[in-house]
């Protein structure tokens, strides 16, 4: 497969990936923000904002907030560019796509074109509710009508690195929070606010499922993190990757293992024997903080191994 090729399916998908994520934070945080007081809602605003990696303005209000993360195409994290990105990727490889492919993440973009802060802002889920099933049936049909090559495991890289990096991101930031609040303070919003990390990560009802909605943090911890079975766990998503990786390899005919899937393996086995007490008795920030770096690397290495690599480094593969 040409490496431009490869480049533009894995950003297609990592984008859209991250559309599909930040479309769930910013219509729980809107949805929620009209029972909350205004300093809850605040509170609420600072961790999207911290989960998104985007920097936190003097002022928080939640109008230009939404319009910067939606709609400001200078914000190469806003909603409208990712989309766009994932558009414009997809368009350069049409023919490695099924038509249905391209006909649905078109009828994204357009949709998401066509609006305007004020006719969202009213009506929130009106408008990433459709985002979000938007992106999931891209990913029903490009599993439906795409045959499992090349071109199919770099989508699926695409996602789950990018579904990893979130995930691992989104639990830092909400457990650093969360777990260093006064006890007197914790109990009011407490329950609200762990319900709406699971939601975050559309987990709510897989956890009630496993657990009971019996909400206590080692356990939430325990099923975003390293849960095997939870699409959206760190642990699934780092489990994908590595698959990907070892079919990338046996479908190029590479002799032997490349930095990638090393990579991936050793961070897949940290996941594999970590234990959720072990960790939060340690430094679960640290721990967290280091698979994201992790997620980087193998980001990183995947770019030099399969789409900005030399000629003898591929003949010596």
């Amino acid at each position: 497969m040409l490496s431009r090729v490869a480049d533009s399916l894995y950003w297609m998908s990592r984008y859209l990936e991250r559309a599909e994520h930040m479309s769930r934070l910013l219509d729980l945080t809107l949805n929620q923000a009209l029972d909350q007081s205004p300093d809850v809602a605040r509170q609420r605003w600072q961790l999207v904002l911290a989960s998104l990696r985007s920097p936190t303005p003097e002022t928080i209000e939640a109008y230009p907030l939404t319009q910067f993360l939606t709609f400001d195409t200078k914000n190469k994290d806003s909603l409208v560019f990712c989309i766009s990105a994932a558009r414009e990727n997809a368009r350069q490889i049409r023919e490695q796509i099924s038509s249905e492919m391209w006909e649905q993440l078109n009828q994204i973009y357009l949709d998401v074109r066509r609006a305007s802060i004020s006719s969202i802002y009213a009506q929130p889920h009106g408008f990433y509710g459709p985002i979000k099933e938007g992106s999931h049936l891209f990913q029903g049909i490009t599993d439906s009508t795409l045959m499992r090559n090349e071109g199919w495991q770099f989508i699926q890289l695409g996602r789950y690195i990018e579904r990893a990096s979130a995930t691992a991101t989104l639990l830092d930031v909400h457990l650093q929070s969360l777990l260093n609040q006064p006890e007197e303070t914790a109990r009011g919003q407490d329950f609200i606010s762990w319900v709406a990390l699971l939601k975050s990560c559309t987990a709510f009802e897989a956890y009630c499922q496993t657990y009971t909605a019996d909400l206590r943090p080692e356990r939430i911890a325990e099923f975003l993190l390293l849960n095997p079975e939870m699409p959206r766990s760190v642990r699934f998503a780092v489990d994908t990757v590595q698959n990907s990786l070892e079919a990338l390899a046996k479908l190029s005919g590479a002799r032997k293992t490349g930095r990638a899937q090393r990579l991936a393996g050793k961070l897949r086995a940290k996941l594999d024997y970590a234990q959720v007490d072990e960790i939060i008795a340690d430094d679960i920030h640290a721990f967290l903080e280091s698979i994201q770096r992790q997620c980087a690397q193998i980001h990183t290495t995947i770019h030099q191994q399969y789409i900005a690599y030399s000629v003898d480094a591929a003949m010596a593969s």
